[in-house]
Order: structure tokens, then C-alpha cells, then sequence
């Protein structure tokens, strides 16, 4: 209306109406800025519980903590048992910078300080603080610094490290949102750490039941290194052997595998403390051997000892060993491989128990058989031949006589030849070393290469008239004629006889090959003819093309007994 005067506010409620309104402005975004803060932590707590492999938990831990405060490095430095830096995971500096420094973080300065006392860190500047130990060459500069622990189970398992964040320092509440992210991380890293127990346990439980399933099955041709082979793929070793200390003690007895050298086995055995190990049967874990760099084209690590028992009793153990740098081995590694070697050894013993239960059986049921032999073939034999003889005596001279004499000498041959057989498998029984076996063995092995395997026969008491010395002149002398005919006679097949009397031993090697023929080859008959000269004998030899019939006939020592 015309004349009305315009509504005006006093000068003093209007500004406190701005100033209200300003606060109430200035509270709503940061109301939204910590709501937007608080979402960005539950996502971080997200993926970092949502792994299972501790190695990818640790850097997703790392990852969300740069992306929580806006850091542009981050770190998480794990602590070894005797302190400093057993692992550290980083993101943010690039690969050039990382091969430029050399080397990672050990645990010094301001990382050390949080090692040293597990509190919180907060500064604007690293360099201006009296803990810094100063950048190596080539590292990156970094300002303000964030350092909180992790806690596992109320023991520090690592830190986690935050530099230069965007907005040129960390507040108060990135410490807190940090610290609460680590509270979650601590939760995770014992989530994996168990999971990954769990898989590790049921890999060394599978193992060890195939190993032992193995060697009881007899699948096994190398039980130990199968144990080898095994436990160097359960704990990632570069090098692994079974080693047992020698009768005389500095021998030792190296079964390698693993791109394992004798020397470097040797030289790790060398190492007092692995010394004390294997004798004291202790369980043992280096963290580094002694050994010198670059053995056998590497340089030796951490090392584990694993001592166990075999059937000599010696004292033996498991070696593995990783290449310089590697982690080191864990006290659940050396119980899991200190049991499943024992567990080997149990195997090797009850598989060498069932072996000699089953030789023994082999055994008694060889020595019936050698009983039945004797008791009802041979006596069968006897029986008929002693038949065609009484036939024999009644049809007089003339053809049919002939032909049961024949049979008779048959039966004769066959009789001998059963009597080779039984002393064979009495042999088997008893394992003495005596002429017989040993003529019985060298048959079975040199003249088993000829076509037809070579016979042999004993008539008279050649045990009892030969002594040790004779008994390996006559063994030499088998093995000489059986050779010789192997690689020269082309024969097909060949016989051994042994006859003994009270005062002579005579045998003889016969085959059906072409002959000596040259007097060359006959040279090679002149140790034996030594021999048998020595011995006051004679050695013969009738050699022509349808065989050669090589004779060793030695008297029997006066001194031996002959009843």
C-alpha cells in the first residue's frame, strides 16, 4: 500500500540468524562427511573379512587403510619372535622406487618405535621427529605419518604405517578410524592365520596317510625320498635329504633329492647346532645356516631338522632348507615334519616286519615242499625204478631190456635232480654259505644268460670234505668255466657236476658249443690250471666241435674230516 514502510530485521537477530545457520550448515556436512567417513570404514571392514588367504588379507588391510584416510602410502610391517620385521607388505610406491631402495624395511627408527611400544603414533613430520632414522637413497620423501598396531589374540601381530595423506595431516579422527579398522583387522589376520592351520593340517594328514598307505602297499621304491619329496612340497624348500650319521661318525650316508648337492648336504651337516641335532634327536630350527653364500648356486637359508629312528638304530634326519630370504620355518612345520618322518619310520618298520613274516612263510611252506619231495616223490621213484629192474632181470638181454635199463637211468637222473632241487630250497631256508650253495648260486646267476638255464648235480659228500679255502677255489673255478662259456662257447646250454670222495673232489663244466678251437682262448685257462696245481691237482680240458668238457680234479685235505 502506498505509504507503508518496508519490514526490516534488527541488524543484531539477523546476524545471529547467519551464524546459526552457518553452524547448522557447517554440522549437517560434517554429520555427512562422517557418515560418508563411517561407510567408507564398514566397506573396508568388508574386504578385509571377506578373505580367507592371510597374504591377501594383509594387503587388502593395507589397501582399505590407504583408501579410509586418503593416505598415499601405506604399509604393514609384520614382527618377527625376536623382534623387527618378519614381513612388509606395502602399496602406493611404485616398482621403480621399490628396486631402487634394494631392500625393505627392518624395523628401525619410527617403525621400530612402534615395534617397541605397541601405542599409537601420530606426527605432522617425520623428519622432525627425534625417532626418525632418515630415508635410504632413492626412497621417496613422506611427511606426516600414522603408525597404529594390530593386536591378535592381546599380542601384537604387526603395525600398520600411513603416509602423506591429502589433506596434508592426519586428524584425530583418521587415528580413531584407523584404530578401529586395525580392531577388524586383528579379527581377520586370526580368521586366515586359523584357516590357514586347518588347510595346513589336513595337507600333512593326507600326505602322511599316503605315505604310509604307500610304503605299507609296497608302491614305494624310495620310502625316503618319497618322505623327502613330500614334506619339501608341503613347506616350499629349495633343498631337502635324509642324512644318518656313519658307524665311524664323520661318514654320513646323504640320501639327496630337491636339487640337493652332496657337498652342500655335507656342509649343513657340518653345522655344530645340526650336528647336536641329529645326535641328540632334537627337534631343530635355524634361521640361517652357516654354510657360506652361493652353495651350489644358491644361498642356504633357514633350515629344519627332523630326527627320527630307522631299523640300524644310527641316528637320521630330515633336512630342508630354504634359499636366503625366504620365511622362516614355523614350530607347527617342525612338529608336522618331525611326525610324519616318524610316521615314515613307523611305516619302514612294520613294512619290513610284514616282509620278513612273508619270508618266513615263503620259507616254511619251501621247506615242505623239500619234505614232500623227499618223503613221496623220491621214494615213488625209488619204488618204480627198483620195479623196472626186478622186469629187467626177467626179460634178459635183448631189446626191451635195453629199454627199461634206459628208464631206469632216467629215473636215476630224475631222483639227483629232485635231490638238487630239495638242497636248493633247504638253502633258501637255512642261508648258510656253504660249497653247495654257493655253486648252486653262481649257476643260477651266470649260467641263467645261456638259452636254456645250466643244470647242475652233487653226488657224495661235498660239504663235508671241503674247506673254506678249497671250497673257493672250486667256486672260482665254476664261474670261470660258466663265464667262458657264456661269452665264447655259443652253446645252448651247459651242466655243472660235483662229485666228493673221502680223498677227491672232482667237477666238472660241460656245454654244447662249438669248442675252443684256437689256443688263444685256452690262455685263459691258465689261472684255473694255477689253481688246481697249487692245490696238487690237475686241470683237463676236452674241447672239440660238439662241446667242450672242462675238469678240475683237487685231493681232499688230509686234515679234514670225512665222517
Amino acid at each position: 500500500m502506498p505509504g507503508d514502510e518496508p519490514i526490516t530485521f534488527p541488524d543484531a537477530p539477523r546476524a545471529e540468524l547467519d551464524h546459526a545457520l552457518s553452524q547448522l550448515v557447517e554440522q549437517a556436512n560434517r554429520v555427512l562427511q562422517t557418515q560418508g567417513r563411517l561407510r567408507t570404514l564398514v566397506r573396508a571392514n568388508r574386504a578385509v573379512v571377506s578373505h580367507l588367504e592371510l597374504p591377501t588379507v594383509l594387503r587388502t588391510i593395507v589397501e582399505a587403510a590407504v583408501d579410509l584416510v586418503g593416505a598415499r602410502y601405506g604399509a604393514l610391517g609384520v614382527i618377527a619372535e625376536g623382534g623387527g620385521l618378519e614381513q612388509f607388505i606395502h602399496v602406493g610406491m611404485p616398482q621403480d622406487d621399490v628396486e631402487r631402495i634394494g631392500h625393505l624395511p627392518e624395523g628401525h627408527g619410527l617403525l621400530g618405535a612402534l615395534i617397541d611400544d605397541p601405542r599409537p603414533i601420530r606426527i605432522e613430520s617425520i623428519a622432525d621427529d627425534a625417532r626418525s632414522a632418515g630415508f635410504p637413497a632413492g626412497h621417496p620423501p613422506m611427511t606426516a605419518f600414522l603408525g597404529v598396531p594390530i593386536t591378535v589374540r592381546d599380542t601384537v601381530y604387526g603395525n600398520l604405517y600411513l603416509t602423506d595423506p591429502e589433506s596434508g595431516g592426519f586428524s584425530e579422527d583418521d587415528e580413531q578410524l584407523v584404530k578401529a579398522l586395525a580392531a577388524t583387522a586383528g579379527f581377520a589376520i586370526d580368521n586366515a592365520r586359523l584357516y590357514a592351520e586347518s588347510s595346513a593340517r589336513q595337507a600333512w594328514t593326507a600326505a602322511a596317510a599316503e605315505l604310509t598307505a604307500s610304503v605299507l602297499g609296497g608302491e614305494a621304491p624310495d620310502p625316503l625320498g618319497e618322505l623327502i619329496a613330500r614334506v619339501s612340497a608341503l613347506v616350499g624348500a629349495r633343498a631337502a635329504f635324509v642324512v644318518r650319521l656313519g658307524q665311524e661318525d664323520p661318514a654320513t650316508r646323504v640320501t639327496t633329492a630337491v636339487h640337493t648337492d652332496r657337498a652342500l648336504a655335507e656342509a649343513v651337516v657340518a653345522v655344530d647346532q645340526v650336528r647336536s641335532a641329529l645326535e641328540g634327536a632334537q627337534p631343530l630350527r635355524l634361521d640361517a645356516l652357516p654354510v657360506g653364500a652361493d652353495m651350489a648356486g644358491w644361498t642356504p637359508g633357514p633350515a629344519l631338522v627332523a630326527p627320527f629312528a630307522l631299523d640300524d638304530e644310527r641316528p637320521a634326519a630330515l633336512v630342508v632348507v630354504r634359499p636366503a630370504g625366504a620365511p622362516r620355518f614355523t614350530a607347527f612345520e617342525l612338529e608336522r615334519a618331525t611326525g610324519l618322518a616318524g610316521q615314515a619310520s613307523l611305516a619302514l618298520e612294520l613294512a619290513s616286519a610284514r616282509a620278513d613274516r612273508q619270508r618266513a612263510q615263503l620259507l616254511e611252506e619251501r621247506a615242505r615242499i623239500a619234505r614232500d619231495l623227499h618223503d613221496h616223490v623220491i621214494q615213488q621213484l625209488f619204488g618204480a625204478g627198483l620195479d623196472l629192474q626186478s622186469v629187467e632181470s626177467m626179460l634178459g638181454p635183448g631189446a626191451l631190456a635195453d629199454r627199461v635199463d634206459g628208464a631206469v637211468a632216467s629215473i636215476d637222473q630224475a631222483i639227483a635232480e629232485i635231490r638238487t632241487a630239495i638242497f636248493a630250497l633247504s638253502h633258501q631256508q637255512n642261508g648258510s654259505d656253504s660249497l653247495r650253495h654257493r655253486v648252486l648260486d653262481i649257476v643260477r646267476e651266470v649260467g641263467g644268460a645261456l638259452p636254456e638255464p645250466a643244470t647242475v648235480s652233487f653226488s657224495g659228500p661235498v660239504d663235508v670234505v671241503s674247506e673254506p679255502g678249497l671250497a673257493d677255489d672250486i667256486a672260482a673255478f665254476v664261474r670261470e668255466g660258466l663265464s667262458n662259456v657264456v661269452r665264447h662257447a655259443g652253446a645252448t646250454s651247459a651242466s655243472v657236476s660235483v662229485s666228493a670222495s673221502a680223498d677227491t673232489i672232482t667237477v666238472v663244466v660241460s656245454d654244447d658249443g662249438r669248442g675252443i678251437g684256437d689256443t688263444t682262448r685256452r690262455s685263459g685257462l691258465g689261472n684255473l690250471d694255477e689253481r688246481a696245481r697249487r692245490r696238487g691237482g690237475r686241470l683237463t680240458v676236452d674241447s672239440g666241435s660238439g662241446g667242450t668238457r672242462l675238469g678240475l680234479s683237487v685231493p681232499v685235505p688230509a686234515t679234514r674230516e670225512t665222517t
